[in-house]
């Protein structure tokens, strides 16, 4: 099967970029390449690294970004984002001028069946991102006890039902395949209870599942500020969230960034001397387009935020707020 992602709110991503042609950027999720490809064709003299944990997908883009532009340099990195300052530094790369990062599961892992993504079709439990990684669906819900599996659907998939469906979880065991787990959660959500806006009963929990499979929220803050930390002063970062989980982490880390003075809101003037790294694009998410949404209907969901990155801020790191000028 052919490795495709539609780009989602590309013009929206490019416009919070705006590319320098000479610049170095990061696609942090590649994908299929749809955003990178429109980042690449801007370049002049420029790179583009692209990271990807999907080897599929670390294929599929090499194959069709390789040689589309001449006069830039595109390298596909197979790993997670999370180590981009790793992955990058082993390249000899420590300053970037713009970041994507496309937190959706790709259409390519929607729609291949064998990847176990979705609960319209019938596959095995899987929902790897990383088809190497040992942790998969199927562990998790035949091998933790009631108390994780509730743990995991009510954080990671914000589920009331949590409690419920991981006991319907247990006593149905062992549960192979997607379509047994959908089985399993339409017998333990009362029907006449169900969300009223049409949305799936399963969607919530597999969503939980694919995030705990694949670690995807708890790295996410940290990785943000090292991303920010690579970007020069007026490099930007542009991040696309796909529910309320990702899209607050984005939020509260880039307001964090944007405004890290910790003094009484009373107090005339600032004395903590914290100054802010980042420049905030969006005060709000931006969201699809009437007309994207009638060509994608999977961007429905998809929220947007952007910051460019001030000289002189004060940086947050693990060991605490240290002053770096110009960085």
């Amino acid at each position: 099967m052919e490795f495709h992602h539609l780009p989602v709110l590309l013009n929206e991503c490019l416009d919070a970029l705006a590319v320098r042609p000479g610049g170095t950027y990061l696609d942090c999720t590649l994908g299929g390449g749809g955003h990178s490809s429109e980042i690449l064709k801007r370049l002049d003299g420029g790179r583009l690294f692209g990271i990807d944990r999907d080897a599929e997908a670390i294929a599929a883009a090499s194959a069709r970004l390789s040689g589309l532009n001449p006069g830039a340099e595109f390298v596909a990195v197979h790993g997670n984002f999370h180590d981009a300052r790793a992955l990058l530094a082993a390249r000899g790369v420590d300053r970037l001028d713009g970041v994507l990062i496309d937190l959706g599961v790709s259409s390519h892992q929607l729609d291949e069946r064998s990847r176990g993504f979705s609960y319209h079709d019938d596959a095995p439990l899987d929902m790897r991102m990383d088809a190497s990684q040992p942790l998969s669906a199927r562990e998790i819900v035949n091998e933790w006890s009631e108390d994780e599996l509730t743990r995991v659907l009510r954080d990671y998939g914000e589920e009331k039902w949590a409690r419920q469906i991981a006991r319907v979880i247990c006593d149905r065991r062992p549960i192979e395949t997607t379509s047994q787990l959908v089985d399993v959660i339409d017998a333990a959500i009362p029907k006449k209870l169900r969300a009223k806006d049409g949305s799936h009963p399963a969607r919530r929990t597999f969503q939980a599942l694919r995030i705990a499979v694949n670690d995807e929220l708890d790295p996410l803050a940290p990785a943000l500020r090292d991303l920010v930390s690579l970007l020069v002063p007026g490099g930007r970062i542009a991040v696309i969230a796909f529910h309320s989980l990702e899209d607050r982490i984005v939020k509260n880390c880039f307001r964090d960034l944007a405004d890290p003075c910790t003094c009484p809101k009373n107090l005339p003037v600032c004395v903590c001397g914290r100054k802010p790294v980042l420049r905030l694009l969006t005060r709000k998410p931006v969201t699809a387009s009437d007309a994207e949404l009638a060509e994608n209907p999977r961007a429905r969901s998809a929220m947007l935020r952007a910051g460019e990155k001030l000289e002189g801020g004060t940086w947050l790191d693990a060991r605490g707020w240290d002053k770096v000028k110009g960085s």
